[in-house]
């Protein structure tokens, strides 16, 4: 059993601890979080102890810390919970810049501690059955992959709220949206070379982007697309399209069991509109599976998130987006 502790104790917090609620892997017994009163409640449910603070935390017997803080003070948390031979567990994105993340993985990687990233959606079996058809041949060649993640993330928080500052959140929803679809990108499809991005702001006159669009250039040869508007209803949708056919998932919600349509050409008949299959799967949480996951990776001291891995190549597109966005050009990638 890891025990491990919250650290940032809003919404999604709250949801990563409900998720493992009877884990025999994982358990949350104790926390920190900014505002402390709206929290008490809910650990005391729970059973978490509450920390006076980070530092306090790290001083204490956990063996792991799970973070849910801003984007821009991951690195330094992880930096500091691999000082103290914490294992980390940390909401996308790992960070903001290229350099802080590869100094964050290297740390852990030093002290021997584990650390994930909470790409929750390489836990859905629909993602994973898309890559099987990609990896034996059923799709045909890999050619193009196309995906946006929408919804009205910058209505949902107020003028002060730090998800409005534009440095938390650069390129707008590619911060707390887009690179999850990027992940499943590069699981997918491989590493991204170059990118060409526009970012704006049309919707409110403050706050973060709301319109964000991307084409890709994939180290395979293959390209992509990605948006992510987040002044709109609730959308998302991922889709690989190969030299023999497409795959697809996407709908409103994306925290439950996603079904997958496929569609395939007729070699027989290329005159005939073949109509997609659907096909659905067992439920699963994929909070749940990641958190277990971690635990499990963590107990047996294996590593995760490692130098020059996919956690730290999202980072470093996610960097390139908002140096294309602001100069108008393709930019290569680190």
């Amino acid at each position: 059993m890891l025990r491990a502790a919250i650290v940032g104790i809003g919404t999604w917090g709250q949801n990563l601890v409900r998720s493992v609620d009877g884990s025999d892997r994982i358990r949350f017994v104790a926390g920190a979080t900014r505002t402390r009163a709206k929290a008490e409640e809910f650990c005391r449910k729970h059973g978490i102890a509450l920390s006076g603070s980070y530092e306090e935390l790290l001083d204490s017997d956990v063996d792991a810390v799970v973070l849910t803080t801003p984007h821009s003070q991951h690195c330094s948390e992880i930096l500091a919970a691999a000082k103290a031979g914490k294992h980390v567990f940390v909401e996308k994105p790992l960070g903001l810049s290229l350099e802080e993340a590869g100094a964050a993985v290297a740390a852990c990687a030093q002290s021997k501690v584990t650390l994930a990233v909470g790409y929750n959606w390489r836990f859905q079996p629909a993602l994973r059955e898309i890559k099987a058809m990609l990896d034996d041949g059923r799709l045909g060649k890999p050619l193009h992959l196309e995906g946006n993640f929408c919804g009205p993330s910058a209505y949902r928080f107020t003028r002060e709220h730090w998800r409005q500052d534009r440095d938390e959140a650069p390129a707008g929803g590619m911060t707390g949206r887009g690179v999850h679809v990027v992940d499943a990108m590069l699981y997918l499809g491989g590493r991204i070379d170059a990118v060409a991005a526009q970012s704006l702001r049309l919707a409110q006159d403050f706050g973060m982007d709301d319109t964000t669009s991307m084409l890709f250039r994939f180290r395979s040869g293959a390209s992509g697309y990605l948006g992510t508007v987040v002044a709109t209803a609730e959308a998302w949708r991922l889709q690989a399209f190969g030299s023999k056919g497409w795959a697809e998932v996407g709908d409103v919600e994306h925290l439950t069991t996603w079904q997958l349509r496929a569609c395939f050409i007729d070699p027989k008949d290329l005159n005939r509109k073949a109509k997609p299959q659907t096909i659905g799967f067992p439920p699963v949480s994929t909070e749940r599976a990641e958190l277990e996951h971690f635990a499990e990776s963590a107990l047996a001291r294996r590593p995760l998130a490692v130098p020059g891995g996919d956690e730290v190549h999202n980072v470093a597109v996610l960097e390139a987006i908002v140096k294309s966005s602001e100069a108008g050009s393709w930019t290569e990638i680190a």
